[in-house]
Order: C-alpha cells, then sequence, then structure tokens
C-alpha cells in the first residue's frame, strides 16, 4: 500500500511538473508573438511616419529646450502670465468637478443595476455592463469632437464627453466594490417591504460609499487632465489657451511655459487633497 500510494505521489508530481513547464512553453511563445507584432507594427508606423522615427529622434528636445530657454529669458514676466490664466484652469477645474459628479451619480445607478443581489432587473445584468463596457470603449476626445460639432465650441461638450466615460469607468470601479457588500442588510429591509430604492439608500449604499468616495477623487484627478487635454481641441479651459501659445510658437513659449507650470502646480495640489481625503476615509472606516 505504501509502495502504491509513493507511486501515486510521484506521477502527480511529475504530471504537475509537466504541466507547469507546459504553461511555461505557451507563455514564451506569447511573449515571442507579441514582440514580433510589435516590431512589424513599429516599422509599418514609422515607414508611413511623414519624418521617420529614427532620423527625428536627434529633434526630440528641441521644443523642451526652446520653450525652457524662453521661459528663463522671460521669468519676470511668468507670474503675470500665470494671473492671466488661472481663470481658464478655474474653467477647467469646474469642467472636470462638474463631469466627475454627474458620471459618478450615474455609475452609482449603473453600478447598482449590474450588481447581483443588488439588480432591480436581474435578467438585465448583461445589457448594463455592456453598457457600462460601451461608455470605457470611445475616449473622452472623440465624443467631445462629436459634441463639438454639433454644439459648437466650448465647455459643455467637454463635460458631457468627461462625464459619460466617468460613468463607464466608475460604474466598472463601483459594481466589483458591490460585489464584496454584505447582503444581509438588504435581505432584512426586503423582508419588511422596503422598496428597491429603499434598500439601496440603507442597506447598501453607507457600506460601499467610502469605496464610492474614493475612486471618485482619483477620477478627478483623471478628470483634470482629461478637461485639459479635451481644451486643446476647442473644448474650452486651459487646454484653449495652450494651444493659442503654441501655435504661435518662438516669442509666446514663455505663456506656454506658464501655463505648463499652471497645470502642473494644479495638478499637484489636486494630488495631495485628494489623497488626504483618500486616506481619511480608509482611517475612518
Amino acid at each position: 500500500m505504501t509502495g502504491l500510494a509513493l507511486g501515486s505521489a510521484d506521477g502527480t508530481k511529475l504530471d504537475y511538473l509537466a504541466l507547469v513547464r507546459r504553461r511555461q512553453a505557451y507563455s514564451g511563445l506569447i511573449v515571442v508573438l507579441f514582440v514580433a507584432i510589435l516590431a512589424a507594427g513599429f516599422g509599418l508606423a514609422d515607414s508611413r511616419n511623414a519624418g521617420g522615427f529614427w532620423s527625428g529622434l536627434s529633434n526630440l528636445f528641441d521644443f523642451p529646450s526652446e520653450l525652457v530657454r524662453e521661459a528663463i529669458e522671460k521669468t519676470a514676466a511668468l507670474p503675470g502670465h500665470l494671473w492671466r490664466f488661472l481663470p481658464a484652469m478655474i474653467e477647467t477645474i469646474n469642467i472636470a468637478a462638474v463631469s466627475t459628479l454627474i458620471g459618478a451619480m450615474l455609475a452609482i445607478v449603473l453600478s447598482l443595476l449590474s450588481t447581483r443581489g443588488m439588480a432591480r432587473w436581474p435578467r438585465l445584468i448583461p445589457f448594463f455592463r455592456r453598457a457600462m463596457d460601451g461608455m470605457r470603449a470611445i475616449p473622452e476626445i472623440v465624443i467631445a469632437l462629436v459634441l463639438i460639432f454639433v454644439l459648437g465650441g466650448g465647455p459643455v461638450p467637454a463635460m458631457i464627453a468627461i462625464a459619460f466615460h466617468t460613468a463607464g469607468a466608475l460604474g466598472k470601479l463601483f459594481s466589483e466594490v458591490n460585489e464584496n457588500a454584505d447582503l444581509k442588510p438588504l435581505e432584512g429591509l426586503s423582508s419588511v417591504g422596503a422598496s428597491w430604492i429603499q434598500r439601496m439608500w440603507l442597506g447598501a449604499i453607507p457600506q460601499v460609499l467610502p469605496n464610492y468616495l474614493s475612486y471618485a477623487l482619483l477620477r478627478f484627478e483623471i478628470n483634470v487632465r482629461a478637461s485639459a487635454i479635451l481644451g486643446f481641441v476647442g473644448a474650452g479651459g486651459i487646454g484653449s489657451e495652450l494651444r493659442v501659445a503654441i501655435s504661435w510658437g518662438l516669442g509666446r513659449y514663455d505663456a506656454a511655459a506658464a501655463i505648463f507650470l499652471l497645470l502642473f502646480l494644479t495638478i499637484v495640489a489636486i494630488d495631495q487633497l485628494s489623497s488626504h481625503f483618500r486616506n481619511h476615509l480608509v482611517r475612518t472606516r
């Protein structure tokens, strides 16, 4: 009996080692294929590029060096530029804040409707999940360009585009948080005749709200950057001012440097405040 047990254990070990080697071989093959596809794609992109990647690589730092040099030469004008572009920066922050708020509210509804044990219509869970996938799949800049064509330039297209994408991204994160919530309070509320909204508001939201706020604050940081990028294509805010400053070229790089500095300081400040609030939420849970 002992010999049979040892033989069985050795056979199991050999089968396991063979399985591990087979998985490693498959992983290595996938890596080789990925590198080959990446190299082929890079070669194709470089051949179709107007200037060529390698030939233009030496000019990579020309623009940053000219911008820094001109900013140093006109250091005395930087405070005035910072004050001049501050309203546009505030507009960018407002776009990010409003879009984050609207997107988070929509994400809460979508996440509750797509979570097993919480969904109002369980059969429609796949539909709501695919809807969030679609929201995440479409880049903000594509939505903004379409809305700019329809509505014209300004902050409204940027706000709608960022809110749409935020709803899909936060909806996915919120639904994962919901999966870890305790369903017993919901069952207790259901037993006394509470409606679906009452069950969610009194049984689910209090459990997941700290994580909701933490993710929403993180998304707000991302949306500040996104709103600045969308402004570059005509959606208002600091991005529009940056596009104008860069388009003028030499002689206006000091204004572009001031905008970059203002963006950097704003994002650092928002990051520090968001980190503080997130840490506070984690400690008080």
